[in-house]
């Protein structure tokens, strides 16, 4: 395991634990205090095979570092590691060239699965499109040592319960998780929206399918009990997702 990590981490003791953590697994590690040292450190790439980097940071972000590591290194691997995740952050990282999230606090061995998930994935084709970029917003990305992909749809007749399958990636297992889009949503969706045909088409149900299951690993860390997820409601969080939709449909209209 020859593989060049670079963490870019203003607290120093997670800057530390960080790379005991990964040292001790095998990986040759640089650490930055800050994003100027970071950039200094990561010159044009050709050193480094990943990026451990860190969303709130003084001086520089994290996202505007990350927009200067892609611009050097189109093909940079980038694992933004935050706090406080969400749908406005993961669009921006998005945009900026990021494709793995990690969320804090994390555990030595969530860490390292998050790793050895993000240099085992082949390198993302960034979107062009924003509505594209929304609708694959999540299921391409590792999320607390998680990615998942689409797998098939197990139900879309519009008259009962939609029903997404998954295939949930860790490090060591994989497991296959169906997301379930109540009716009632479904409904609520369209009359929150105005809108009875929604942005995307099906990728619209879909993507909320995904942004569901995206949240699940960002908040619990596990895979769903049963191998089941059920959107029954519309949460929150679901409504902040639809602003966000909205709002890049309205901006690429």
């Amino acid at each position: 395991m020859n593989e060049r990590l670079l963490i870019i981490d203003d607290e120093t003791n997670i800057r530390a634990m960080m790379r005991v953590a990964l040292s001790h697994s095998g990986y040759q590690v640089s650490v930055a205090a800050d994003g100027i040292e970071g950039l200094e450190i990561y010159g044009n790439g050709a050193n480094f095979d990943l990026v451990l980097l860190d969303q709130r940071m003084p001086n520089m972000p994290g996202i505007e570092v990350q927009r200067e590591i892609v611009r050097r290194n189109p093909d940079a691997r980038v694992i933004l590691i935050t706090a406080f995740g969400t749908m406005d952050l993961a669009l921006q990282a998005l945009r900026a060239g990021a494709h793995d999230f990690l969320r804090k606090p994390f555990s030595a061995e969530v860490l390292r699965s998050s790793v050895r998930s993000a240099l085992d994935r082949p390198t993302c084709q960034r979107e062009e499109s924003p509505v594209k970029a929304v609708c694959k917003a999540f299921h391409r990305s590792t999320i607390n040592g998680y990615s998942f992909e689409f797998d098939s749809i197990v139900s879309e007749d519009g008259v009962r319960d939609l029903a997404f399958l998954y295939r949930v990636h860790s490090s060591t297992d994989l497991a296959k998780v169906t997301v379930y889009i109540s009716m009632v949503v479904q409904e609520l969706v369209k009359a929150y929206t105005d809108c009875e045909v929604l942005p995307g088409g099906e990728q619209f149900w879909q993507a909320m399918a995904e942004e569901s299951l995206a949240s699940h690993l960002w908040n619990e860390a596990n895979i769903p009990a049963g191998n089941e997820l059920r959107v029954e409601e519309l949460s929150s969080h679901l409504i902040k997702w639809l602003d966000s939709i909205m709002t890049v449909n309205l901006a690429a209209a």
